[in-house]
C-alpha cells in the first residue's frame, strides 16, 4: 500500500508539473499571439514619406514593442544599408527608442524596425523618408483654417507641383485628462501635399498658415521640410498648456469657469495631454504658433505669464523627450493677433493680449522670451471674410512674415530685417507741444493718421488717451502733435485698438521690407523738454 501511495504520488506531481508547464506555454504562446502584428509598431505619427530631422541633431524612432525584446533599427537607401541602431525594450515596458546619427537632408530612404524575441521575429517599415527640417504649428482656429479658405484659395492649390519635398502631417483633434504616450489618432498622415489634403475642408485639415509657412522655408532652403499641424478652433492657452507651466503663473483648476466665448476645450491641459505631448519624442527644428483670441475674456491679465511658461515647458519637454536631440532653446515663432471688429469701440482686451503675447515688451526677442519671433497681423484685417472679421483671409502675408522671423533666428541670417520699427527714444517739447519719437529703423509714412498714436494725459489727479495727431517725419523720426493735452503727458501708445487701421494701411511700415510697425505702449519717466525716454524696449 505503501509503494501504491509513493507510486500515485509521484503520477500526480507528474501530471501536476506537465499541467503547470503546459499553462505555462500557453500563456507564453498566447501573449506572442496576442502581440503579433498589432503591438510592434512606429509611434503613430511615423509613417510612408515623414521627414525626419536632418543634421546636426539626430531623428528620434520610436514605437512599442514586446518587453525585454530587441529591437533593431535599419536606415537603407537602394537596399544599401546605411546604419543600424538596436536597443532593447525595457523589462516592464513595451516602449522601444532609437537616436539616429545625424543625417544630410535629402532622400528618399526605408526606415525598417525588426522585433526579436526567442523564435519571434516581427518586421514593419516605412517607405519614402527624407530629411529636413520639422516645424510643429499649434494654436486655435487661426492656425486651422485650411488653404480652401484663404484669399486666391484656386491658384493656391494649384500651386503644389513644385513643393512635393513639404511634407504634412495633421493630428486629430482629442483631449485627455492625462499626458499621452502615443497620439489617438491623425487626421492626416505623412503626405505630399495635394488640392485634396491642403484644402480638405473648412478648419480641417491642413493648416494654411502650417503649409504657407513651410512652402516659403522651402524656397530659401532648398530641401525638405516637415510639417505638423495640431491646432484646435476656440481653444484657449490653458488648454495647450501642462499643469507644470499653469502652476508656474498661478493658474489652478478651482473656480474654473467656461466662458461663453469659447467654443472648443478648454479644460486646463487636455489639449496638451493628447495633441502635444505625444509628439514630445520628435526632434524638432522649431514650432509656429497662432492663438490668443480665445483668451480675450479668460485669464488675459495672466497671458504675459502662461504664454511664455508655455514656450518654456515645451522646449525642456521637447528637448528631453528627444534624447536632447532638440534644442534647449527651440526656436519658436508666433503671429500677434489681427485686427478684429468689436461692438464695444473702447474694448483693448485685444490690445492686451497682443502686448502679453510680447510679455508686455513689445518686440522679441527679449529677455523673458529668447530665440522667438513675431508676425505682426494688426494691419491684416479682413472686413468681408465669410468666417467673420476674427478668421482674416490674408494667411499668405502671415506666412511671410513668420518665415522672416525663422530666417533670422532659426537660420541665422543676422542682417535680415524681420521686425517692423520700433521706437527707441522719445523727447518731449514743451514750448512747440510736440512728442519727438526716434525709430531703430528707418520709417516709411504710408499715410497721415491723427488718432491711431494717443496719449495719456493727466491733471486733476486723473489721466485720459486723447489722439496725438502726426505731424512731421524723416527718415528715422516722427513728430506728434500734444498740444491737446493741458496737463502732463504721462504715456504713449501706438496701434492700441481692436482694429486700429484698415488692411495693409497703417501709417507705419519699414520701407523695404514693408513690415508694420508693432503696437505698443510707453511710460514717460520725465517730463523736461528735451529728455530722453526708452520706449518700447
Amino acid at each position: 500500500m505503501v509503494a501504491l501511495g509513493v507510486a500515485l504520488g509521484l503520477l500526480l506531481l507528474f501530471a501536476l508539473r506537465a499541467h503547470v508547464r503546459a499553462d505555462s506555454i500557453h500563456d507564453e504562446s498566447s501573449r506572442l499571439l496576442n502581440f503579433r502584428g498589432a503591438d510592434f509598431r512606429f509611434a503613430s505619427y511615423m509613417g510612408d514619406y515623414m521627414v525626419l530631422q536632418k543634421e546636426p541633431a539626430g531623428a528620434v524612432i520610436w514605437g512599442f514593442g514586446l518587453s525585454e525584446a530587441t529591437v533593431t533599427v535599419t536606415l537603407c537607401r537602394e537596399e544599401e544599408t546605411i546604419m543600424k541602431k538596436v536597443t532593447q525594450v525595457p523589462a516592464h515596458s513595451n516602449k522601444w527608442m532609437v537616436v539616429l546619427d545625424p543625417m544630410k537632408p535629402g532622400g528618399p530612404y526605408e526606415v525598417m524596425a525588426q522585433l526579436t524575441l526567442g523564435k519571434t521575429n516581427l518586421t514593419v517599415s516605412v517607405q519614402g523618408v527624407l530629411f529636413g527640417d520639422v516645424w510643429l504649428c499649434s494654436g486655435q482656429s487661426n492656425m486651422q483654417m485650411t488653404v480652401s479658405q484663404i484669399f486666391n484659395a484656386t491658384q493656391e492649390l494649384a500651386n503644389t507641383e513644385a513643393y512635393q519635398s513639404v511634407r504634412i502631417l495633421s493630428v486629430s483633434l482629442n483631449q485627455a485628462e492625462r499626458e499621452l504616450e502615443d497620439l489617438a489618432d491623425v487626421d492626416l498622415p505623412w503626405s505630399k501635399p495635394t488640392a485634396e489634403n491642403l484644402g480638405h475642408g473648412n478648419f480641417e485639415y491642413m493648416s494654411a498658415v502650417c503649409w504657407l509657412f513651410g512652402r516659403h522655408l522651402y524656397d530659401t532652403l532648398q530641401y525638405p521640410v516637415g510639417l505638423v499641424s495640431s491646432s484646435w478652433g476656440g481653444t484657449p492657452i490653458e488648454a495647450w498648456s501642462s499643469e507644470r507651466s499653469l502652476k508656474a503663473c498661478g493658474v489652478t483648476k478651482e473656480g474654473f469657469i467656461r466662458p461663453m466665448t469659447i467654443s472648443g476645450p478648454s479644460e486646463h491641459s487636455v489639449l496638451w495631454n493628447a495633441m502635444i505631448h505625444p509628439l514630445t519624442n520628435m526632434t524638432l527644428k522649431g514650432v509656429i504658433w497662432y492663438q490668443g483670441e480665445a483668451n480675450i475674456d479668460f485669464n488675459r491679465n495672466l497671458y504675459n505669464c502662461t504664454f511664455p511658461a508655455l514656450i518654456e515647458d515645451w522646449r525642456q519637454t521637447f528637448h528631453l523627450g528627444s534624447h536632447r536631440q532638440t534644442e534647449r532653446r527651440l526656436p519658436f515663432g508666433f503671429v500677434q493677433l489681427s485686427a478684429v471688429l468689436t461692438e464695444e469701440e473702447s474694448d483693448d482686451g485685444f490690445s492686451q493680449i497682443r502686448w502679453h503675447q510680447t510679455a508686455d515688451l513689445g518686440y522679441v526677442p527679449n529677455p523673458r522670451m529668447p530665440n522667438t519671433f513675431m508676425a505682426v497681423a494688426v494691419d491684416l484685417g479682413d472686413r468681408d471674410s465669410p468666417f467673420g472679421s476674427i478668421h482674416p483671409r490674408d494667411k499668405q502675408t502671415v506666412a511671410y512674415r513668420l518665415h522672416l522671423g525663422a530666417r533670422a533666428v532659426a537660420y541665422g541670417e543676422k542682417t535680415l530685417t524681420f521686425q517692423g520699427p520700433l521706437p527707441e527714444k522719445m523727447e518731449l517739447w514743451a514750448g512747440p507741444g510736440l512728442l519727438s519719437l526716434t525709430y531703430s529703423q528707418h520709417i516709411e509714412v504710408r499715410r497721415q493718421d491723427d488718432k491711431i498714436f494717443e496719449i495719456s494725459c493727466c491733471g486733476d489727479h486723473q489721466c485720459k488717451w486723447l489722439p496725438a495727431p502726426m505731424n512731421t517725419s524723416s527718415a528715422q523720426t516722427l513728430a506728434l502733435d500734444i498740444r491737446s493735452c493741458p496737463g502732463a503727458v504721462a504715456a504713449l501708445r501706438y496701434a492700441w485698438a481692436s482694429w486700429p487701421c484698415e488692411y495693409k494701411q497703417c501709417p507705419l511700415y519699414h520701407p523695404s521690407s514693408s513690415l508694420p510697425a508693432p503696437p505698443f505702449v510707453a511710460f514717460i519717466a520725465d517730463q523736461m523738454p528735451g529728455h530722453q525716454s526708452k520706449a518700447a524696449k
